[in-house]
């Protein structure tokens, strides 16, 4: 059988002042501007070919909940690729690929925004189905490229249902009882979807498709993934379609009418409604019974995996609750990847609150929490440099990221030895402004017998480690270079400089936006010192001679410094 599309609704959701009006009202929300913001800038990260792993990674370390929450996932079975778990962003981006993470990310964005509501039930129970749909096109992709944008159009399919159910629930009601009104022995031979569309054509205005559409165009999302959020209106292909726009367009819509039998039927109803779907769709994206049934079977693990760290929970008794429970008692098969290393999440998440600033994790935290973050961090890099091919700048990321999260600081910022100028620079960083203040940072290692060195040159020069609790003290208030008393001016900061072959060539420079706020006991400072050490490791192994950010000398010493001072 095949289904038709209506021909009445030639041209119908297409209407901009309907549109408007609804994309009106849903701004009048407050999420939604913020989850239009979240969405926007994730896939304007994840799409540019200029912008970097790092730079994403700065995006998320931006929300608590969310970095929480994609590490959780990242360390669920089917992320997993190691014994170890993953305990940075850098790394999981690194680790997942761009695309990975944004798919991930834009996930538990949706997650985030659209929860707490009288009517958050059916809000689960849809997005888990849309899920669902996600991990099957995922599933049934030719290639890896192929999977990760298959993987968004199916989320994205019943965008438009999505939205309708949270932010319009009393006409979401409206339009199921107005399908149940509506429906005739006609209707039969007409796509569930457009049946949807055209009772919310009658009660919005508008179908599921356009305003799903309209708020794609809204987020600036990539025609190739509005092209699969698209219903298509021609016949089914009656030939194999090759990897590309169109395979993903109808990988979609199978998707879609797949988790639907899923979610909706029982085990006998079950395998009856997927032949239907081999009939409509096995020729075109060339599907069999065995491949199908594999791809349900895995997708369904996945997701009783997942569901869990995004903070879906479903009462029990839903069919929600039941379809993942299943998944959970089933015995993994030998396609179930890296099933065996099953873990909980790490320690990473410890005692973070929702917020806006990744500074949070620092208000009311444990010196344990705080331990346990600083010590998963230093266990991803060294599983990291356990790969000789390993990047530095990775490395270095993550040693930033491992420290701005454990101890809540506002800004970090690495700094590197210029060699023709004989200063360090900042070339990178974490936090608020951090991206605007590094090129403030300008430390001398050279200087006269005239003019003493400012505190930032002197801690470099002597290889001390030291935390200033109060920088407007007068003592250091005068020790302070020009730049940093103008431009940064931070009443409380953390410089742990580097070092080579006896000479300095890094410095990594943390801030708190309150005087004697930052507080380190002396496990954390033996395990900022730790991180510390592995950057400079991490030079020294991928830093030729000739390219050496140290002064030429004697061999270096063992990673460390020898002659670090408390900070205090």
């Amino acid at each position: 059988m095949q289904w038709l599309a209506p021909p009445e609704e030639a041209g119908a959701g297409t209407g901009r002042g309907t549109l408007d009006f609804l994309l009106r009202r849903m701004r009048h929300k407050r999420d939604f501007p913020a989850l239009s913001g979240h969405v926007v800038r994730i896939q304007r990260l994840a799409s540019s070919d200029s912008e970097s792993l790092g730079t994403l990674a700065d995006e998320i370390l931006k929300d608590v909940a969310l970095t929480q929450k994609l590490l959780r996932m990242v360390n669920t079975a089917h992320y997993r690729r190691s014994g170890h778990g993953v305990a940075t962003v850098s790394r999981a981006v690194a680790m997942v690929g761009l695309a990975g993470i944004r798919n991930l990310a834009l996930s538990l964005v949706l997650v985030e925004h659209m929860r707490d509501k009288a009517h958050a039930q059916r809000l689960k129970e849809e997005f888990l189905r849309s899920m669902l749909a996600a991990q099957l096109a995922h599933a049934l992709s030719e290639g890896a490229r192929d999977a990760e944008e298959a993987f968004l159009g199916a989320m994205f399919y019943n965008l438009g249902k999505l939205l309708t159910e949270y932010y319009f629930p009393d006409e979401a009601d409206a339009i199921r009882a107005q399908q149940r009104l509506t429906a005739s022995p006609a209707d039969a031979r007409l796509h569930p979807d457009r049946l949807a569309d055209r009772a919310a054509q009658t009660v919005l205005g508008l179908g599921f498709e356009g305003l799903g559409m309209g708020v794609a165009r809204h987020w600036s999302l990539p025609d190739s993934l509005q092209r699969c959020m698209r219903r298509p209106d021609g016949p089914l292909p009656a030939q194999p379609l090759p990897a590309g726009p169109e395979r993903r367009r109808w990988l979609s819509v199978a998707a879609n009418e797949v988790a639907d039998a899923v979610w909706q039927a029982d085990d006998a109803e079950l395998a009856t409604r997927l032949e239907g779907v081999l009939q409509r769709h096995g020729r075109s994206l060339a599907l069999a019974q065995p491949q199908l049934r594999r791809a349900v079977d895995a997708a369904r693990s996945v997701l009783a995996d997942m569901a869990p760290t995004m903070g879906l929970t479903l009462p029990r008794g839903s069919r929600g609750a039941q379809l993942l429970a299943a998944a959970s008692a089933t015995p993994p098969t030998e396609g179930d990847v890296l099933a065996a290393n099953r873990l909980a999440p790490t320690a990473v998440t410890a005692g973070a609150t929702r917020t806006g600033s990744a500074a949070a994790p620092a208000a009311g935290r444990t010196s344990e929490a705080v331990s346990d973050v600083l010590a998963a961090g230093i266990q991803d890099i060294t599983d990291t440099m356990a790969d000789e091919s390993f990047r530095l700048n990775e490395v270095l990321r993550m040693v930033l990221e491992t420290m701005y999260r454990a101890l809540g600081f506002q800004r970090m910022v690495f700094c590197l030895r210029d060699p023709a100028g004989g200063r360090l620079l900042g070339r990178f960083g974490l936090g608020e402004d951090a991206i605007a203040l590094c090129p403030q940072f300008s430390v001398p290692l050279r200087w006269d017998a005239r003019q003493p060195p400012d505190l930032f040159g002197a801690v470099c020069v002597n290889g001390s480690d030291i935390l200033i609790a109060d920088a407007r003290t007068p003592a250091v208030a005068k020790r302070l270079p020009a730049w940093y008393r103008e431009r940064v001016g931070a009443p409380s900061f953390l410089l742990l400089p580097m070092r080579m072959k006896q000479a300095p060539f890094g410095l990594i420079y943390a801030d708190h936006a309150r005087a004697g706020a930052m507080q380190v006991s002396e496990r954390e400072l033996a395990l900022l010192r730790t991180l510390r050490n592995q950057a400079v490791m991490a030079f020294r192994q991928r830093a030729p001679q000739s390219r050496n950010p140290a002064r030429r000398g004697s061999d270096p010493p063992e990673p460390g410094l020898a002659g670090a001072q408390r900070p205090g």
